[in-house]
């Protein structure tokens, strides 16, 4: 598998980033403001993560997806470790991430690939999302951001 920098001329792997934010003008929004990442095994692309410059010396990995039928194979954490390379050598300080309180799975990744807990946005899915969202039975309300130091 190798991950790169999606190309200007490619197509958008919208499906993929739909799994990790379900609004597709929200996923548009960001990821022209930020730089796109890919993971292709063979000629097809089986994952995603999207990196966007948010302060001085602060960027935000916002999206990061994986192909349903990929689960479980270690690309999640390859990703997030490529994210946390790129920040680092592109001269960031700090990398963030957000995610809905009931992404437990997403929440036990981050932290096992040396992200901390630092705060809660209370509400931010029932904000800017006008539909519900449920995962793991658990209705996501909260964001919890976690960042790292690089």
């Amino acid at each position: 598998m190798i991950i790169r920098k999606r190309k200007t001329d490619e197509d958008l792997p919208m499906e993929l980033l739909l799994l990790a934010d379900p609004s597709e003008e929200i996923v548009k929004e960001y990821v022209t403001r930020g730089e796109c990442f890919v993971a292709e095994l063979g000629q097809e692309i089986v994952g995603v993560y999207v990196l966007l410059p948010t302060r001085p010396e602060t960027i935000e990995l916002v999206n990061v997806a994986v192909a349903e039928e990929m689960h479980g194979r270690g690309i999640g954490k390859q990703l997030v470790m490529d994210a946390v390379k790129v920040a680092s050598s592109k001269g960031y300080k700090t990398i963030e991430v957000g995610t809905g309180n009931s992404g437990i799975g997403q929440l036990a990744l981050y932290q096992k690939c040396g992200f901390r807990i630092v705060g809660v946005d209370i509400d931010f899915f029932i904000r800017h999302y006008s539909e519900e969202i449920v995962e793991n039975g658990i209705q996501c309300r909260d964001m919890i951001r976690l960042a790292q130091d690089l």
